[in-house]
């Protein structure tokens, strides 16, 4: 018997047969649809080169006011790896991908450059400085995700590097002014164990124009999405709460930060987000 031909990539990312598509036959918007998190990888190096290429891809991106004030730290120790993930929720793929990217917000570099020139840096302790350098960060990580996924190869983010943020900046030595935005696993997916493209609430719900106003349908539109992504862990042999659930209690007690709550601490030792 055929295998059943896979639905489009606009169905897939939206997680019913019945969306509406738009898919304009483009690669790289192909390519933005199909992206999924890859938790297991094979035991293959990376080629030569291919830091330097995600890199590349990653400076690539925009940055507020030229600043490009972020740095990637490159581990591909095993064991320097595994303490990294004991550090995050014991996640194994971060052992087990060839390569892990820590994304950092970083401001010393400006101040050895202000040093240089006998200048002293007061923004740097705003919020707002935090701010920029931790989507700058983002920005770049999400370019070298797209480079990762068109050379062949898997990511998935680590946010859970944030769970013992102190330890994980003496683990990396990292001195004032930089802080560790989220860890990226890089690899080649283990085609034993593929990963599926996990289903996006619709549009409706997400999508305001002009200016922000409460859709009457989003409870209903809510409850559907619920059974959709029901039925994609079911699909997937996981067992997990209504997606809406998983919000609640995500947000719902200080208890699910898993330490991050001191993450302001931490920060502030870092010589960030003072004021």
């Amino acid at each position: 018997m055929p295998a059943a031909h896979p639905q489009p990539l606009w169905q897939q990312r939206y997680g019913s047969a019945d969306a509406p598509s738009a898919e304009p036959g483009n690669a790289l918007i192909e390519q933005l649809l199909a992206h999924r998190s890859v938790r297991a990888y094979l035991d293959q190096p990376l080629p030569d080169g291919t830091l330097e290429t995600l890199l590349a891809a990653a400076q690539s991106a925009a940055t507020s006011s030229n600043l490009q004030a972020w740095s990637l730290l490159a581990v591909e120790d095993r064991q320097r790896k595994a303490r990294l993930a004991a550090l995050a929720n014991d996640q194994a793929h971060i052992v087990q991908a060839p390569l892990f990217l820590v994304w950092l917000a970083d401001f010393s570099r400006a101040a050895r450059l202000a040093e240089r020139h006998g200048r002293e840096l007061q923004a740097v302790e705003y919020l707002d400085s935090l701010l920029v350098g931790g989507l700058d960060a983002a920005l770049a990580a999400q370019n070298a995700v797209l480079a990762a996924e068109a050379l062949g190869l898997g990511t998935v983010y680590i946010g859970a590097l944030r769970n013992n943020l102190q330890a994980v900046i003496d683990e990396l030595q990292l001195p004032p002014l930089v802080f560790p935005v989220f860890g990226l696993c890089v690899g080649y997916p283990d085609p034993s164990r593929p990963a599926a493209i996990k289903p996006r609430l619709p549009q409706s719900v997400v999508l305001h124009r002009e200016t922000y106003r409460l859709d009457e349908q989003e409870p209903r539109r809510l409850d559907d999405y619920d059974r959709q992504v029901d039925a994609f862990y079911r699909a997937q042999g996981l067992e997990n709460p209504p997606w809406s659930r998983q919000v609640i209690d995500r947000l719902a007690s200080v208890d699910s930060l898993h330490g991050r709550e001191r993450l302001a601490q931490v920060l502030h030792r870092q010589r960030l987000a003072l004021r």
